[in-house]
């Protein structure tokens, strides 16, 4: 069962890590390459937000492309889109076709991320759903991460790149079609109302939708950012891999702080550090490319909390049964924000130039921070003994994986039969091969012994 387990997780981890990897290189491959080309950062964002669009349509509607036609039949449907929208980006240059090209592009991730994410509900348990949800996080910014270094090795003017990524999409899908697993259910999420959780909690709710701002504008931008500071391509990786990588960092030193005081003060923290590693982009940037992408590095590790603590907060006021129903709406707070960001940042490139990016941002992070620290006031704060379990939860997927979120106390464990139908029967095969005897008969009785005053003893 152990084996079987593990060589199934890890056939899942590697469509994961080809996924995350080859969209997040496709992703900075666009920005790049329209950088080179000088093309207007308005227009930029104007391509760029269509992917986060496309990726909030994809997480709302692909569960039913999911139950209509199969897992394994909507993840090579998927796979098929994003490829060949990746390949066909350098056929052509003209900004809508590029722009419809980035939405079908979102749907299909978001469509690929329901399918890999609910074959990593259906195995979870009780036991292990700590460490699969952990796992799930180190795989997604690695990929990324080495996503990022990969565009080091290439020419983002050329074809060559394109196809690349095309590759890493689809062989996404050879690991996930050999797993051996039943197929899961995909269920449609329980909703909460926003009016709940902005009566709750909404620095939480704002909170998420600032993450997606900041998070997406970094994504679309950054790169057009490094272009136009003068940045070649092989430390533009560098500064995009060591940025992203940072969470990774910063994530397990601010669970430990979020578990022991208390969370409105740590978010009003993180956005000021924000705004101070952005003043430092801006200042020292251009000194030298160590203090660039140190504080860029500080900079996005922050800005990649801040929707993690705000999950921590909604959670914190709301009812256990409730808690992943409001991780849900706050991932469409996220996929609004995401859709706000590249425009947002675009048109302050465009007016201030590239320190536009880092100017807008921090003012964000700076708003953010003043209405969490005027809320805090207002509202008394929870005993740090009553706060629910801090998690570093991923942003970059549909939403799906809440499931696995080990706060979630209505998760129902699925039977290991139900997942692996022919397990028994492996199992006796195994031991058949290994020429080792199975039992199944009943026991015999024990021998019994008549002894001298005429009754049996066992």
């Amino acid at each position: 069962m152990i084996k079987r387990l593990v060589i199934s997780l890890s056939s899942l981890i590697f469509s994961v890590f080809l996924l995350m990897g080859g969209n997040t290189f496709v992703m900075t491959l666009l920005g790049v390459n329209l950088g080179l080309k000088q093309v207007e950062p308005t227009l930029i964002g104007s391509i760029m937000v269509c992917y986060s669009v496309g990726f909030v349509l994809g997480s709302l509607y692909g569960p039913g492309v999911i139950k209509r036609v199969g897992h394994i039949r909507a993840f090579a449907v998927f796979s098929a889109v994003l490829a060949s929208s990746t390949l066909i980006f350098p056929l052509t240059d003209s900004i809508i076709i590029w722009a419809l090209l980035r939405a079908l592009s979102g749907i299909a991730v978001a469509g690929s991320f329901v399918v890999i994410e609910s074959w990593f509900s259906a195995v979870a348990t009780s036991d292990n759903r700590a460490s699969l949800f952990f796992a799930y996080q180190i795989c997604a910014y690695l990929a990324a991460t080495a996503g990022q270094l990969l565009i080091g090795f290439t020419d983002p003017a050329a074809f060559v790149p394109f196809t690349l990524g095309a590759i890493l999409l689809t062989a996404a899908l050879v690991p996930l079609s050999l797993t051996r697993m039943e197929a899961p259910t995909v269920e449609h999420s329980e909703r909460i109302s926003l009016k709940s959780i902005v009566r709750s909690a909404p620095v939480g709710l704002l909170a998420a939708l600032c993450s997606g701002v900041l998070i997406s504008s970094f994504y679309a931008m950054a790169p057009v950012y490094a272009i136009q500071v003068g940045l070649p391509v092989g430390q533009l990786s560098w500064f995009m891999a060591v940025s992203i990588f940072t969470f990774i960092l910063f994530a397990w030193p601010l669970g430990r702080l979020c578990d022991r005081l208390d969370r409105a003060r740590i978010m009003v923290a993180i956005n000021l550090v924000i705004v101070l590693s952005a003043a430092g982009v801006i200042i020292g940037g251009g000194v030298h490319l160590g203090i660039l992408i140190g504080f860029s590095a500080l900079y996005m590790g922050m800005v990649a909390s801040i929707y993690p603590v705000a999950v921590a907060i909604t959670n914190d006021r709301m009812e256990a049964h409730h808690i992943v129903a409001a991780s849900t709406t706050l991932l469409l707070s996220y996929g609004l924000g995401s859709s706000i960001g590249p425009l947002f940042s675009s048109g302050m490139m465009t007016w201030l130039g590239p320190q536009g990016l880092y100017i807008g941002c921090g003012g964000v992070a700076l708003l953010l921070s003043g209405y969490t620290w005027w809320w805090q006031r207002r509202m008394p704060s929870l005993p740090v003994e009553e706060q629910a379990a801090y998690i570093a939860t991923p942003v970059n997927t549909p939403g799906v994986i809440t499931e696995l979120d080990p706060r979630n106390d209505e998760f129902v464990d699925v039977p290991m039969e139900e997942v692996f139908p022919d397990l028994e029967e492996e199992a006796i095969a195994d031991a058949q091969a290994g020429q080792m005897e199975l039992d199944l008969s009943e026991p015999e009785p024990a021998p019994t012994l008549e002894t001298d005053d005429g009754f049996c003893r066992s």
